[in-house]
């Protein structure tokens, strides 16, 4: 190198900018996941029960290694085990009843890689900040969980939000209901165009209110990318044949780079009922 470039890049390193003839380093993609880990509480799986599937769903992540991932139908014991099977991530929840017993919308990211900033909840209800609250006579409350995260290489930030729909064929409405509620609250959080990851069991298919709701705003990752691996659908309900699209990832203000959904399995074993969905995002500088 000669001298005065050798000097310059020692001078821009001390005042953090990129000396003459030096390439930035590029921000690496982020990868994110969503999945639906199918709840212990409550629920009789038999041969999918969680002890017998456990050390495949921690398989599963540790193969995709996802930078951060929304969860659905946590408890705080599958939580726990998660992150005491894989130490280099840390989570964060509550449930959708305010405390730790019931279904959790966990977040995972991995301490290495992120900082967490601050995280919240709200509900999809009438009183979204009335904790465990609950409107249109559904049967239970739902919720989203939320992080503002920072990439610890460059400093860049951005939000995840982490839901789960009504479930009923005949919650149509209030899934509508709740994907304005979640567009709304997300934009109060979100007051400077922060770059933003929405992940979610959303118990419905594109073409519904809902889902037009929230592509009107945000980038469905699946539709953006050239060649999405795997199959559309990722709910399969334990037969590894999913016929509907529930499970989805939204972005805004990065690129959308990469999206498979993960049909892992050994034998007749899956991870979980859910197709869990790996995406890949570029930042924009």
């Amino acid at each position: 190198m000669p001298r005065f470039l050798k000097y310059a890049a020692v001078f821009a390193l001390a005042l953090g900018l990129s000396a003459p003839g030096l390439a930035k380093a590029p921000s690496a993609p982020l990868r994110v996941m969503t999945f639906n880990v199918r709840t212990t509480i409550n629920v009789d799986d038999g041969p999918e029960a969680w002890p017998k599937r456990r050390d495949l769903f921690i398989a599963t992540i540790r193969d995709a290694n996802p930078d951060i991932f929304g969860t659905q139908e946590l408890s705080q014991m599958q939580g726990d085990y998660i992150v005491s099977r894989l130490p280099h991530y840390a989570w964060f929840g509550i449930d959708r009843e305010g405390g730790h017993e019931d279904e959790h919308m966990g977040v995972f990211y991995r301490r290495d890689r992120l900082d967490l900033v601050t995280m919240g909840n709200f509900w999809l209800s009438e009183t979204p900040d009335v904790v465990g609250s609950n409107s249109w006579h559904t049967p239970f409350p739902r919720m989203a969980t939320w992080g503002l995260f920072t990439d610890k290489a460059t400093g860049k930030r951005f939000y995840l939000f982490d839901t789960h729909f009504f479930y009923r064929d005949e919650d149509e409405v209030p899934r509508t209901k709740a994907a304005q509620i979640l567009l709304d609250q997300m934009a109060k959080i979100d007051t400077d165009g922060t770059p933003v990851v929405l992940t979610g069991d959303f118990n419905t298919t594109p073409g519904s209110d809902a889902y037009k709701l929230i592509a009107a705003r945000m980038t469905d990752i699946r539709t953006a990318v050239a060649n999405p691996g795997g199959p559309d659908e990722t709910f399969h309900g334990w037969t590894g044949k999913a016929d509907k699209r529930i499970d989805w990832m939204f972005e805004s203000g990065f690129t959308p780079l990469s999206d498979t959904t993960l049909t892992t399995h050994r034998g007749t074993l899956y991870p979980s009922d859910h197709f869990p969905v790996l995406a890949t995002l570029g930042w924009e500088d």
